[in-house]
């Protein structure tokens, strides 16, 4: 299973009255909530995470690992979407990336993007859409789970 992620406002609630505190390797501290949600998906399912984030290109592949590590969340594999070199919407970033994949099932978005509300619906069935100012909780971590297990029923 791929989890197309998002960072801001999914495992950092965006919030403009605060600053995110930036750790020692340079990015900024997920939230706890999202980080035990997100282990809680983790430890459910095999999942390789695939970064959506605006900042995917900022580090390479093992250094996201790391990143990930230092927030104790333990990562085997990670990916990302190519370079948003168009500046496109979310939706079409992540559109674009679904057409160019020959394996087209078995994925979830966690992000909190609303230009996914413009997915089309077969897409948008896998999104799982976090409040900016909150991120990623435990009440969604259950909804992705529900999913994860409907879509390896779907195709067992």
């Amino acid at each position: 299973m791929l989890l197309l992620l998002d960072i801001d406002g999914v495992m950092t609630p965006a919030n403009s009255w605060r600053s995110p505190e930036i750790l020692a390797d340079g990015f900024i501290e997920f939230n706890s909530k999202a980080i035990k949600a997100l282990n809680k998906v983790l430890a459910n399912t095999e999942i390789e995470i695939v970064l959506t984030t605006s900042h995917k290109f900022k580090y390479n592949l093992n250094e996201w690992i790391n990143i990930f590590k230092t927030r104790n969340i333990n990562l085997n594999k990670i990916s990302r979407l190519p370079d948003n070199i168009g500046n496109l919407d979310r939706n079409y970033e992540i559109l674009n990336w679904f057409n160019s994949k020959t394996i087209q099932d078995n994925f979830i978005i966690l992000d909190d993007d609303k230009s996914l509300n413009a997915l089309p619906a077969f897409l948008k069935a896998r999104l799982i859409q976090t409040s900016a100012s909150v991120g990623f909780t435990n009440d969604l971590a259950d909804e992705m789970l529900a999913l994860i297990q409907k879509e390896n029923h779907e195709f067992a």
